[in-house]
């Protein structure tokens, strides 16, 4: 059962083995591996939610979990952030990846898309595609397929040589993604991506679909030439599932890719958590039908950066920083009560790898590190924007100015004096996602996508009106991916719209990793702590650089980089998640390890960060008063 391949680079000069294979077999409803009846027990990770020096970890910890594989998804707009510039190296090295997984003893099933929601930042696929505003994404769409067949004309090449039957680990590919949930339904761009699949991969490689195991979605989603398989988590029928499958795939192997061990955590709702009984039971059950299984998620991992993508369900739902999923390896990698449930399921169908489960990594609370307050962001843009604003009559998308993520400021005038409160509005739906206004560079409350669309303000005509937008995270399922970001619509001062904006694309990134602010000296001569402003701090480590999290005490939302590595968002005021995971790989020993905050509404009076030894994940919390602790 537990497989080594042969180093893809050998050359061999004896008799040549006989032909490897990875096929259906119909008659006996099973796959066939070099023609020998075979189910996989699998689980998803994502590596590009993973830091490349715990890659081994994880997976080391899966296979002593007792998988024989593991499924991959590999995101577009993280190796292709501008068209036509590929990045492939250091963590984006996908190729690395595989053959780690291929040393482990570890068959892979590869879902590269090119759409993967994965709650990913839009889904997996480039901003940059919505620079055609009109296009119509996941379709027949000329313009989007010219980029898809571009994409796979540089990625699927990698990937050939990986084939079980080429010698490699990859058993299965994935064509596409759930799309029977997509309102398109276009068999002509399924059939585009089969023909563009077989003709860089060849016809051996078993390539599949996955759908909710639902009359409509299956309809959708599927494609003959496709090995229709389906996705549910331990609180469906399994027998009514498998029989959706059974639907469109009267015979083969019965397959769940995608067995939901938990749930994803968003913004504003409690901490999701599935019973680690419940989960082991479906498992069996499924186990003792013959199917085929992969656990979604086996290990989550971190939306570090802007990564995280969001749902739209009647409303606007971002995805926290955590992809923990309540999974059975945690978010740091630790086993968990789950896991040796799902081990010990396992162990009744298939042997267990010999040798004790890798324990969970060293944790290490280097406790509360004072802040103070460098700068706030508007007396740094010529820092941030050294290109310096663009002008126009009205507001513009970030795709429009081709800024992916993070931030943009948009700047205008009040255009006559306003002695009593009027009221500065938003179209519905046009703050894509929250605006953190200012007025003389006084804050003045947030606008938010499905929230808060008004603020009642007072000024003088030619006061400064700035409005920081914030791309929370594109939309990653749904009926429609193509997801704008900023202001999507004009604001109006009493229902008279503003114009002459000038627009600035903030490139915070670019200018911590150059080593900004801290190789400057602190610009701010303001003690408020009210407002969009940079913190920065410095802690050593005891002589260990160990994994930790990060807790925000009074402080509202905002992003944190130590060393110029972007951890991600954190809000502790309105939850679930209070704490940030702080990798070791990202700390140094020999050095002060740089703190850089970028605290968007109110930091505490004495700003300090907490590090802690244990993640928090709280409930809902209500909204946090600025300047307390």
């Amino acid at each position: 059962m537990w497989y080594l391949p042969r180093p893809f680079t050998e050359d061999r000069e004896d008799a040549s083995p006989p032909a490897r294979s990875f096929q259906l077999d119909y008659e006996e409803n099973c796959f066939l591996k070099d023609g020998v009846p075979f189910r996989y027990i699998s689980g998803s990770i994502h590596y590009a939610r993973v830091p490349r020096p715990a890659w081994r970890d994880r997976l080391l910890k899966m296979y002593m979990s007792g998988l024989s594989a593991v499924q991959v998804y590999i995101p577009w707009n993280y190796h292709e952030p501008l068209p036509g510039v590929y990045d492939f190296a250091e963590e984006r090295d996908v190729e690395a990846f595989l053959d780690l997984t291929a040393e482990l003893g570890l068959l892979v099933i590869l879902r590269p898309g090119p759409y993967i929601c994965a709650e990913w930042e839009m889904g997996g696929l480039p901003a940059w595609l919505l620079w055609k505003p009109d296009i119509i994404l996941r379709s027949s769409d000329p313009a989007y397929l010219a980029a898809v067949d571009s994409w796979l004309y540089v990625l699927l090449p990698k990937i050939k040589p990986r084939l079980y039957q080429h010698g490699g680990n990859i058993i299965s590919v994935q064509v596409e993604n759930e799309y029977g949930s997509y309102y398109a339904c276009d068999y002509g761009y399924l059939r585009h991506l089969l023909s563009s699949f077989r003709a860089l991969l060849g016809n051996e490689v078993l390539l599949f679909t996955t759908d909710a195991a639902r009359a409509e979605e299956l309809r959708c989603g599927t494609l003959q030439g496709l090995y229709a398989t389906v996705d549910f988590g331990p609180g469906f029928n399994v027998t009514e599932a498998f029989g959706a499958q059974r639907r469109v795939e009267p015979k083969g192997p019965l397959v769940n890719s995608e067995y939901y061990t938990g749930w994803l955590d968003y913004w504003g709702e409690v901490h999701a958590n599935t019973s680690s009984v419940q989960v082991a039971r479906g498992l069996e059950d499924m186990l003792q039908l013959g199917a085929s299984v992969n656990m979604y998620m086996f290990h989550g991992g971190t939306n570090f950066a802007y990564w995280s993508g969001a749902d739209f369900k009647d409303q606007y739902k971002p995805v926290t920083t955590s992809y923990d999923y309540d999974a059975p390896l945690s978010e740091a990698g630790d086993p968990t009560e789950k896991l040796f449930a799902i081990r010990t399921v396992i162990s009744k169908f298939q042997p267990l790898p010999v040798g004790p489960m890798p324990p969970a990594t060293p944790k290490y609370a280097y406790g509360r590190v004072a802040l103070q307050k460098y700068a706030n962001l508007l007396d740094v843009l010529g820092v941030l924007c050294p290109s310096g604003p663009i002008w126009s009559k009205f507001p513009l998308t970030f795709e429009a100015i081709k800024q992916a993520h993070g931030f943009v400021l948009y700047r205008t005038q009040l255009p006559w004096d306003v002695l009593d409160p009027a009221t500065l509005r938003s179209p519905p739906h046009s703050v894509c996602d929250r605006g953190y206004v200012m007025l003389q560079q006084e804050y003045q409350g947030t606008l938010e996508r499905d929230g808060q669309t008004t603020l009642r303000v007072t000024g003088r005509a030619g006061d400064t009106l700035d409005v920081l937008l914030e791309n929370m995270g594109r939309i990653s399922f749904g009926a429609n991916s193509s997801d704008f970001k900023g202001l999507l619509g004009n604001l109006s001062l009493d229902s008279s719209p503003l114009s002459n904006w000038l627009i600035y694309p903030l490139a915070i990134d670019t200018a911590i990793k150059q080593g900004w602010p801290h190789s400057a000296q602190p610009k701010s001569s303001s003690r408020s702590t009210v407002g969009p402003a940079f913190y920065t701090g410095t802690f050593k480590t005891p002589g260990i650089t160990w994994d930790t999290f990060v807790k925000f005490p009074g402080w509202i939302k905002g992003q944190l980089w130590i060393n110029g590595f972007n951890l991600g968002r954190y809000w502790p005021s309105r939850g679930p998640q209070q704490t940030l995971f702080v990798p070791g790989s990202v700390l140094c020993v020999d050095c002060p390890n740089n703190i850089t905050v970028l605290e968007l509404e109110g930091a505490p009076h004495t700003p300090s960060l907490l590090f802690l030894e244990q993640p928090l994940f709280n409930g809902t919390l209500s909204h946090t008063t600025v300047g307390t602790e």
